[in-house]
């Protein structure tokens, strides 16, 4: 069983920052990648930005050049950057990790966390 455990969520006003995280642990072999979705109220869950084990990444297009997804592969850690907030960025948002465990490679979800963007 792998867990995700999300932090760094919370309340900001219009053009502030936040900076989410997202720690995996338990039995795999290797994290293919891992990345962070949102869902907004009433809305689907969509891509926010993913990163590979070598590094590469992918963003959705209304995040792109405010966010900036890194990682930390000693700690099994993906961070989150998210500046010039809108309130339209409100969601919550979820941590997930593609990893090998015996050979199969299986997707992981965290619980969420909530962003939420209001003056």
């Amino acid at each position: 069983q792998v867990q995700l455990v999300e932090s760094g969520g919370g309340l900001v006003q219009p053009g502030g920052s936040l900076r989410l995280s997202c720690v995996a642990s338990g039995r795999f072999s290797r994290i293919n990648y891992m990345g962070w979705y949102w869902q907004a109220p009433g809305k689907e869950r969509e891509l926010v930005a993913t990163i590979t084990s070598d590094g590469s990444t992918q963003y959705g297009d209304s995040v792109k050049g405010r966010f900036t997804i890194s990682r930390d592969n000693a700690k099994n850690t993906v961070y989150l950057q998210m500046n010039s907030l809108k309130p339209g960025d409100t969601a919550v948002y979820y941590c997930n990790t593609n990893v090998g465990v015996f050979g199969l490679n299986q997707l992981y979800w965290g619980q969420g966390t909530q962003v939420t963007v209001s003056s």
